[in-house]
Order: structure tokens, then sequence, then C-alpha cells
């Protein structure tokens, strides 16, 4: 998931945003690390980004663009993958991350779905005491109550997730030479970036 304007990130601009994950990580944008990361864990792999599709076009990967108009938020572009998951036939659930989050487990997808005791019901991560409502696993067959939830808010993904009976799944803290680090770790302000810099150098 793309779809935000990155205004942490690029504060600096007087534009007000930006691409997360084109940002350079270690030599490669940001994006390539949680794709090499995720996409061996699902059957298919789209990202949800607004404005010109062809920035990302070296990815070779589908771009699924929020419905609406305006930065409805996270809500939006699990909405439009949903609906493009519909679409395209097969999929009875979508998994989602983000395109800030580098270090995500390799376990991620298989964990989240054998957590999922009832096939209706929402599964999103969680690590420490924080959820990641951004991250989780989504029932297509909620793609209507997603709509009304935009149409009629709360936009929350969170809210959302709670309001229908989401399920956590912990996960435990990494370890990166040495390190404790968050999985679910996302690169939201240019501090951040550098703290993952620093962690995939192995430098102190």
């Amino acid at each position: 998931m793309a779809g935000g304007s990155a205004r942490r990130m690029f504060a600096h601009d007087p534009a007000g945003g930006g691409d997360k994950g084109l940002a350079d990580l270690a030599g490669t944008p940001m994006l390539a690390h949680v794709i090499g990361r995720f996409a061996p864990q699902v059957g298919r792999l789209v990202l949800n980004a607004n404005g010109n599709p062809a920035r990302f076009a070296a990815f070779g990967l589908v771009i699924v663009a929020d419905r609406g108009c305006g930065d409805q938020g996270p809500l939006a572009g699990l909405d439009a993958v949903i609906t493009w998951a519909e679409q395209h036939g097969g999929y009875h659930a979508i998994a989602t991350v983000s395109t800030d989050t580098p270090f995500l487990p390799l376990d991620l997808v298989a964990r989240l779905a054998a957590a999922q005791t009832d096939p209706g019901l929402p599964v999103i991560a969680a690590s420490g005491e924080r959820l990641h409502a951004t991250i989780g696993l989504w029932p297509v067959a909620l793609k209507a109550a997603i709509s009304t939830a935009l149409a009629d808010g709360p936009r929350s993904v969170e809210a959302f997730a709670k309001a229908h009976g989401a399920i956590a799944v912990p996960f435990p803290f990494s370890d990166i030479d040495g390190r404790t680090v968050d999985p679910f770790f996302n690169a939201n302000t240019p501090d951040d970036l550098a703290a993952a810099r620093t962690l995939l150098s192995g430098s102190t």
C-alpha cells in the first residue's frame, strides 16, 4: 500500500509529499525490500498507488489507484485492492502491507492465515503494545462494509478492523546484528529512514 502522500517523510519538500517506497535504502528503493520479503508469501502482488503509475514501472506490478478523490487514507487503498481482487475473480482474501516496512516477517501471511478462525474475519498484525492495522489479511467479502465505512465513517483502518471482529496476531521482535527491531518498523520520517539504513549496513 503506497497510496499516501508521505508528508512526514518529505516535510522539507514545498510540494508536501512524495513516495516513501522510492526512497533509497541500502542502494535499492525501500519498496524493493518490501517486495522481496512479501511477494513470496502471496499468490499475486499488486501495488496500491495514486498519481502517475509510470514512476513504479520498474517493479513490474499491477498498479491499483484509490477509487475516490483526494487522500482518504489507507482504508481507500484497502477498498481499491479488494475491488480489484473481486473483479479478477478467484480471490477470497487479500493480504496487505505498507510500503515503508522493510523488515517484514517472512512468515507474515502464513501466521495471519493460521490465526483466522473464521474466514469472514479480518486478521491484523501486532507487535509490542501496538496494532498494525494496515498489515493484515482481509476477506474479500468485506468489500461492501469497507465501501460503507468510506462513505459514512469512520475511515480509520484500525477502527474498521475492530468493528468487524479483527483477530490480532502478536509477532516477536526481530534481531538484526544484535539489535532488537520491531518487525513492523516503518520509515515514516527521514530519521526513521536513516535508522533503517544503519540497521541494514550493520554500522553503529
